[in-house]
């Protein structure tokens, strides 16, 4: 038989998606599933966007320009300068979501065996984004106990070797919702001037941000125009998932090059999912003022239900919408799946996401879970009831 690649092999299974199965089989029994796995918001796609695609006028569904339409980058650029951040279309490249984003970022900046350092736990899929371009990742751990704050910066200098690449941070943060601030922003780019690396920002929760905090861009920064780059994406913010569309933000003229190559070779990003996120972009800001106070809502409810089952630990999120709890077991993985085939309560289980996918550490977060608080207050206190019924009985 064919063998494979190492890194086919080596590529980690998405803790988010990996429970899918056992999930559709507890459906087939009948079993009411609620869905606290996976950032799927239910928070209603802007009409605008919809409406958009439903009555284009196009002859011919053709391609775009590799960067994406002109016209919609100049859009983008209109919505970060109402954003206080001053960039023009030409420093934007559209892709086909924020993981394509990445997938460029790494390529233009990064070689076989280079390092990039990036707080955990963190997004899955940087793991997997890594393994495929053949990067190292190099890990600052933070942790539970201190609700996932970040230690102190010169624990980043002391890993920076000359492999380093880059640094790489999620704000406001997945799985954890920390978010970081200007300080800690400011002295991050310090860091990277000095030793002239790359800061990398993953910013797709830029909107949601709770208890009257500002979020602050690394694109705000004096100075720091040659070493930030932005990923972006519409899938949160307007709850548009399936459009898959994002972006890659940098004034980093070569930079904006050389990831433009990446994007030639893949052709173009999708024409009408750009239809339709340029359309959003007229999104009123009352809409993210109404998603905003619903999500402090979801998220005051669930710290509030999690705390009381015994022998629980949570981290109080601040921005984005997920949270990571810290469970009385050995194994997350082992539960997770065992609440899909073994277990409900009145017939109802819950899907959630193991969090050591989250780290890069082997053997950290086995006894932590990711919840993403994407479903309303009623269906969240039904899923978090589950929970802890399910802790009362499971056996390691």
């Amino acid at each position: 038989m064919p063998t494979l690649s190492d890194k086919g092999i080596s590529m980690p299974e998405s803790p988010i998606r990996k429970l899918v199965p056992y999930a559709e089989e507890a459906n087939k029994q009948g079993k009411t599933v609620y869905y606290l796995n996976i950032g799927q918001p239910d928070i209603k796609t802007p009409t605008m966007a919809l409406d958009a695609v439903k009555i284009h006028s196009l002859d011919i569904l053709a391609y775009s320009r590799s960067e994406g339409s002109e016209d919609y980058r100049k859009k983008i650029a209109y919505y970060y300068a109402k954003n206080d951040i001053h960039v023009t279309h030409n420093d934007i490249i559209v892709t086909t979501g924020g993981s394509e984003a990445l997938l460029f970022a790494f390529g233009s900046i990064m070689d076989a065996d280079d390092e990039i350092i990036i707080p955990e736990p963190f997004y899955a899929n940087y793991n997997g984004f890594s393994i495929a371009s053949d990067v190292k990742v190099v890990p600052v751990i933070s942790k539970i106990e201190n609700n996932f704050a970040l230690p102190p910066i010169e624990e980043f200098e002391k890993l920076i070797t000359k492999k380093t690449k880059a640094i790489l941070i999620c704000n406001p943060g997945n799985p954890t919702g920390y978010l970081y601030s200007k300080d800690e922003i400011n002295k991050l780019a310090a860091i990277v001037k000095k030793h002239d690396i790359f800061l990398i920002a993953d910013e797709v929760y830029r909107e949601f941000v709770y208890d009257d905090i500002t979020h602050y861009s690394i694109l705000q920064v004096p100075g720091l125009e040659d070493h930030a780059v932005v990923i972006d994406s519409v899938s949160k913010r307007y709850s548009m998932c399936g459009a898959r569309i994002g972006y890659l933000v940098s004034k980093n003229k070569k930079f904006i090059q050389t990831a433009l190559k990446f994007a030639q070779a893949r052709l173009s990003p999708p024409t009408l999912a750009q239809i339709a996120s340029e359309a959003a972009l007229e999104t009123p800001d009352s809409y993210f003022e109404e998603v905003r106070s619903e999500y402090v809502k979801r998220r005051n409810l669930l710290i509030e239900e999690l705390e009381k089952i015994d022998g629980v630990k949570v981290a109080k999120p601040n921005g984005a919408f997920y949270c990571i709890a810290e469970l009385p077991i050995k194994n997350a993985d082992d539960f997770a799946r065992w609440l899909l085939e073994k277990f409900d309560h009145n017939n109802n289980t819950v899907m959630v996401a193991p969090a050591a996918g989250f780290y890069s550490t082997p053997g950290v977060g086995l006894n932590q879970i990711r919840i993403a608080y994407v479903l309303n207050e009623e269906s969240l206190r039904v899923a978090v009831s589950v929970i802890a019924e399910a802790l009362k009985v499971y056996k390691d």
